[in-house]
C-alpha cells in the first residue's frame, strides 16, 4: 500500500510515545492524522505541535475501551476527513499487577483487557467496515509486545496475556480480510527490538476509578526513569529503541504489506525459536525458566 497526500491516518494512543511517533511520521507523509488519547492535556499538545509543522489534526479524547467512545472517534474522522486509510490500535496500558498470578487483583486484569484486547476491537468494529466499503487500499495495525506475542514474560502476566490475544485478532482479522476480498490488510507490531521509552511504566496516572486497585503496590518504581537509575547503580546498562525507529518500522511494514511488523533482533529471534522448537518438540518450555520471579 502507498502512502501519501490525500489519505487519512487514525491512532490512539497518539498522545506520547509510540503513537505520537507515528502520527508524526503519517504526517510527514502528507497524511491528514486522527490523533485519540485519553489524555486531553498531553492530546491537545501534541495536535498542536502537529498543526505548528503544517499537518491537517483531528484530536479527540477517547476511552478505548468504551465502545461508544471509539464510535464517536469514527463518526469524527469520517465526518471530518470523509475516509480512514490507516488505523493503528495503539493504546495500551500496563496494569501493574504484582506477585504470582493466582495473586493479582481483579481489577488489574478488567483494566488491562477494556484498553489491550477490548479497545482493540472497538477500534477494529468501529473503523472496518467503513474501511472496506469505501473500496481504497487501507490498513489496520494493532500494536502488541514482545513481552507477550513472542514469548510469554511470566514477570508481566497480565500485560502479556493481553498483549498474545492482540495477536491472534489480528490474526483472525487478516483471515477474514482475505475471505472478504477486501482491500484493507491487517499487520501486528511488535515495538522494539529493545525496550522503549513510552509512558507505559506511568499508566496508572490514568487509571479509572472503576479499576482501582485494592492494595497499594509493592515496587519502589513509579516510572521508568526511576528503574533505570536503579539499574545503573547496580550497574546494568539498559538499551532503547527510539519511538521514531518503531514508526518508521510501521511506515515500511505498510508499504510493504508486511502483516508481523517485527524488528530484526538477536534476542527476539532466539526467543522465536526456542518458543517454536519447544512446541514441535512437545517439550516444557524452558525459555521460560530463565526468568527469576522473586
Amino acid at each position: 500500500m502507498e502512502l501519501g497526500q490525500g489519505q487519512v491516518a487514525v491512532v490512539t494512543g497518539a498522545a506520547s510515545g509510540i503513537g505520537l511517533a507515528m502520527a508524526r511520521r503519517f504526517a510527514a507523509e502528507g497524511l491528514k492524522v486522527v490523533l485519540a488519547d485519553v489524555e486531553e492535556g498531553a492530546l491537545e499538545k501534541a495536535a498542536g505541535r502537529l498543526r505548528e509543522d503544517g499537518a491537517q489534526v483531528l484530536a479527540r479524547v477517547v476511552d478505548v475501551s468504551e465502545r461508544d467512545s471509539v464510535s464517536a472517534l469514527a463518526d469524527a474522522a469520517y465526518d471530518t476527513f470523509g475516509a480512514v486509510h490507516v488505523l493503528c490500535n495503539n493504546a495500551g496500558v500496563g496494569s501493574g499487577a504484582e506477585g504470582r498470578m493466582w495473586e493479582h487483583e481483579v481489577n488489574d486484569w478488567k483494566w488491562a483487557f477494556a484498553v489491550n484486547v477490548w479497545g482493540v476491537f472497538h477500534g477494529i468494529q468501529a473503523f472496518v467496515p467503513r474501511m472496506i466499503a469505501g473500496g481504497e487500499p487501507g490498513r489496520v495495525v494493532n500494536t502488541s509486545s514482545g513481552d507477550g506475542g513472542i514469548a510469554p514474560l511470566p514477570t508481566a502476566s497480565v500485560y502479556a496475556v493481553t498483549k498474545s490475544a492482540v495477536v491472534t485478532m489480528t490474526e483472525s482479522l487478516y483471515a477474514h480480510l482475505k475471505a472478504e476480498g477486501a482491500r484493507v490488510g491487517a499487520s501486528v507490531l511488535f515495538p522494539g527490538p529493545h525496550m522503549l521509552r513510552t509512558g507505559l511504566w506511568e499508566s496508572h496516572r490514568n487509571r479509572p476509578e472503576r479499576y482501582a486497585k485494592e492494595r497499594p503496590r509493592r515496587t519502589p518504581y513509579r516510572s521508568l526513569d526511576q528503574w533505570e537509575a536503579a539499574m545503573k547503580a547496580a550497574g546494568q546498562e539498559i538499551e532503547f529503541t527510539p519511538v521514531e525507529a518503531v514508526a518508521e518500522e510501521v511506515v515500511d511494514g505498510i508499504r510493504a504489506d508486511r502483516f508481523w511488523m517485527l524488528p530484526a533482533g538477536e534476542h527476539s529471534d532466539r526467543q522465536i525459536r526456542a518458543r517454536s522448537q519447544s512446541m514441535l518438540d512437545r517439550s516444557n518450555p524452558g525459555y521460560l525458566e530463565s526468568f527469576i520471579l522473586d
